[in-house]
């Protein structure tokens, strides 16, 4: 399948099994790297999140915010299509729309597929997954009250905590001081207090977290690290803090 190997590069692990399996069922087992005429399955190391099951992960996901009001429409396929596209390549973005379109006809239970990957997918992965799903949903312009909804509930079924999912939130939906909630802070906190947090949450978004994930998800790290310092530098000079 092209370069669709290549994108789930790594294996697949642990989504070829539970409910996961169960969604994507022949697709998968069925994938081939046509360079290496070997299954995309492989061998994989279950001790941390392989690109494979991220991704896999990550195209349920969307799937199911998809699916949040109803309905889906042409121009939020051709949406979700760019994003594949800008963040794997043409080629892989044309193979993953077509395992999104098989997803999006099949009733997802969402509780128990972020039941599966919060007990197999490390805490710094699932942020990222987080990030990601807010990025799509945004891909029209703004984040919907349906999608909202629901990405909060698979923040929550992820075992997500709410600070980090009020942070994240606050990334792309700009609250009442947005800057404090995304160093997971309130405006009364002391400068001291503001560079500690600084501190921790660059340490929690820093890009090298996710980086067994490969270079394909590597600009949305660097993304939620850059609205980190954003946040910093726009209290900082709120207070005219050095």
């Amino acid at each position: 399948m092209g370069n669709f190997g290549k994108w789930i590069g790594g294996g697949l692990g642990w989504v070829m099994g539970g409910p996961i399996g169960g969604l994507l069922g022949f697709l998968v087992g069925s994938m081939v790297d046509s360079t290496t005429g070997q299954t995309t399955t492989g061998i994989y190391d279950d001790r941390r999140t392989t690109p494979g099951a991220f991704g896999v992960s990550l195209l349920v996901l969307i799937a199911a915010v998809m699916k949040a009001d109803g309905k889906v429409v042409k121009a939020e396929l051709d949406y979700v299509k760019q994003f594949f596209i800008r963040q794997f390549g043409r080629e892989s973005a044309a193979e993953a729309t077509v395992m999104l379109r098989d997803l999006l006809k099949q009733e997802i239970p969402i509780h128990d597929v972020c039941q599966q990957i919060s007990r197999n997918m490390d805490y710094s992965s699932r942020l990222q997954l987080l990030h990601l799903l807010f990025n799509v949903s945004l891909a029209d312009g703004q984040v919907h009250t349906s999608e909202m909804s629901i990405i909060g509930k698979i923040s929550g079924y992820l075992g997500i905590a709410d600070s980090d999912f009020v942070s994240i939130r606050n990334m792309f939906v700009p609250e009442t001081d947005s800057s404090y909630k995304i160093l997971e802070i309130g405006p009364s906190a002391t400068n001291e207090e503001v560079k500690k947090a600084y501190r921790r949450m660059a340490m929690k978004y820093h890009p090298d977290k996710v980086i067994h994930l490969g270079d394909n998800y590597k600009r949305t790290a660097d993304e939620k690290f850059k609205k980190v310092n954003e946040a910093y530098e726009r209290i900082k000079k709120e207070r005219n803090m050095p």
